[in-house]
Protein backbone atom coordinates (compact mmCIF):
# COMPACT_ATOMS: atom_id res chain seq x y z
CA UNK A 1 0.00 0.00 0.00
CA UNK A 2 1.38 3.37 -1.03
CA UNK A 3 2.33 5.80 1.73
CA UNK A 4 0.09 8.46 0.10
CA UNK A 5 -2.87 6.06 -0.17
CA UNK A 6 -6.33 7.66 -0.43
CA UNK A 7 -9.67 6.09 0.58
CA UNK A 8 -13.01 7.37 -0.71
CA UNK A 9 -16.39 6.40 0.78
CA UNK A 10 -19.75 8.11 1.09
CA UNK A 11 -20.67 5.44 3.64
CA UNK A 12 -18.38 7.03 6.22
CA UNK A 13 -19.43 10.61 5.51
CA UNK A 14 -16.92 13.29 6.38
CA UNK A 15 -14.21 10.82 7.39
CA UNK A 16 -11.23 11.41 5.09
CA UNK A 17 -8.31 9.01 4.72
CA UNK A 18 -5.31 10.46 2.91
CA UNK A 19 -2.42 8.24 3.98
CA UNK A 20 -1.52 4.63 4.69
CA UNK A 21 -1.19 5.45 8.41
CA UNK A 22 -4.68 6.99 8.53
CA UNK A 23 -6.06 3.86 6.83
CA UNK A 24 -4.35 1.62 9.37
CA UNK A 25 -5.85 3.72 12.20
CA UNK A 26 -9.31 3.49 10.61
CA UNK A 27 -9.07 -0.29 10.31
CA UNK A 28 -7.99 -0.43 13.97
CA UNK A 29 -11.14 1.49 14.96
CA UNK A 30 -13.27 -1.02 13.01
CA UNK A 31 -11.61 -3.83 14.99
CA UNK A 32 -12.60 -2.10 18.24
CA UNK A 33 -16.23 -1.91 17.07
CA UNK A 34 -16.32 -5.41 15.53
CA UNK A 35 -13.43 -7.46 16.99
CA UNK A 36 -14.55 -10.70 15.30
CA UNK A 37 -15.03 -9.11 11.87
CA UNK A 38 -14.45 -11.19 8.76
CA UNK A 39 -14.40 -10.31 5.08
CA UNK A 40 -15.22 -13.00 2.52
CA UNK A 41 -14.34 -12.09 -1.05
CA UNK A 42 -17.02 -13.17 -3.52
CA UNK A 43 -15.58 -11.79 -6.78
CA UNK A 44 -12.54 -9.91 -8.03
CA UNK A 45 -12.29 -8.38 -11.50
CA UNK A 46 -9.16 -6.67 -12.80
CA UNK A 47 -8.67 -4.41 -15.78
CA UNK A 48 -5.70 -2.18 -16.42
CA UNK A 49 -4.59 -0.60 -13.14
CA UNK A 50 -7.89 -1.26 -11.31
CA UNK A 51 -9.29 -4.19 -9.34
CA UNK A 52 -12.97 -4.35 -8.35
CA UNK A 53 -14.24 -6.54 -5.56
CA UNK A 54 -17.53 -7.80 -4.20
CA UNK A 55 -17.30 -9.08 -0.63
CA UNK A 56 -19.34 -9.93 2.45
CA UNK A 57 -18.56 -8.38 5.83
CA UNK A 58 -19.65 -10.06 9.07
CA UNK A 59 -19.04 -9.11 12.68
CA UNK A 60 -20.46 -8.63 16.14
CA UNK A 61 -20.83 -5.07 17.43
CA UNK A 62 -18.83 -5.38 20.67
CA UNK A 63 -17.38 -1.86 20.96
CA UNK A 64 -18.40 1.74 20.29
CA UNK A 65 -19.00 2.79 16.69
CA UNK A 66 -18.90 6.58 16.51
CA UNK A 67 -21.77 7.85 18.64
CA UNK A 68 -23.33 4.38 19.01
CA UNK A 69 -22.47 2.16 22.00
CA UNK A 70 -22.00 -1.57 21.43
CA UNK A 71 -25.23 -3.46 20.76
CA UNK A 72 -23.92 -7.04 20.94
CA UNK A 73 -25.73 -7.72 17.66
CA UNK A 74 -24.23 -9.29 14.56
CA UNK A 75 -24.22 -7.91 11.04
CA UNK A 76 -23.78 -9.34 7.57
CA UNK A 77 -23.39 -6.86 4.74
CA UNK A 78 -22.28 -6.97 1.13
CA UNK A 79 -19.91 -4.23 0.00
CA UNK A 80 -18.21 -3.12 -3.20
CA UNK A 81 -14.68 -1.85 -3.56
CA UNK A 82 -12.46 -0.54 -6.33
CA UNK A 83 -8.70 -0.40 -5.94
CA UNK A 84 -6.25 1.53 -8.12
CA UNK A 85 -2.78 0.00 -8.37
CA UNK A 86 0.33 1.95 -9.31
CA UNK A 87 3.86 0.53 -9.42
CA UNK A 88 2.68 -2.61 -7.62
CA UNK A 89 1.08 -0.71 -4.70
CA UNK A 90 -2.50 0.14 -3.83
CA UNK A 91 -2.76 3.91 -4.22
CA UNK A 92 -6.51 4.49 -4.01
CA UNK A 93 -9.63 2.74 -2.74
CA UNK A 94 -13.33 3.43 -3.24
CA UNK A 95 -15.55 1.39 -0.91
CA UNK A 96 -19.33 1.52 -0.44
CA UNK A 97 -21.98 -0.42 1.49
CA UNK A 98 -25.60 -0.05 2.59
CA UNK A 99 -25.45 1.80 5.92
CA UNK A 100 -29.22 1.61 6.46
CA UNK A 101 -29.20 -2.19 6.18
CA UNK A 102 -26.25 -2.46 8.54
CA UNK A 103 -27.72 -0.05 11.12
CA UNK A 104 -31.07 -1.84 10.93
CA UNK A 105 -29.38 -5.17 11.74
CA UNK A 106 -27.79 -3.50 14.76
CA UNK A 107 -31.16 -2.13 15.93
CA UNK A 108 -29.94 1.43 15.35
CA UNK A 109 -32.27 2.35 12.48
CA UNK A 110 -34.52 4.09 12.69
CA UNK A 111 -32.26 6.01 15.09
CA UNK A 112 -33.13 5.68 18.78
CA UNK A 113 -35.05 8.59 20.30
CA UNK A 114 -32.78 10.73 22.50
CA UNK A 115 -33.39 10.47 26.24
CA UNK A 116 -36.01 12.94 27.40
CA UNK A 117 -37.21 13.48 23.81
Amino acid sequence: MDEDFTRHSQATGELHVNSRDQFIDLQGSFLVSFPDQQVRIQKLVAEGDEVAGLATYTGTHEGPMGEFPATGRSVESTFLSLFRIEAGQITELWVEWDNVAMLTQLGLFPPPTPSGG
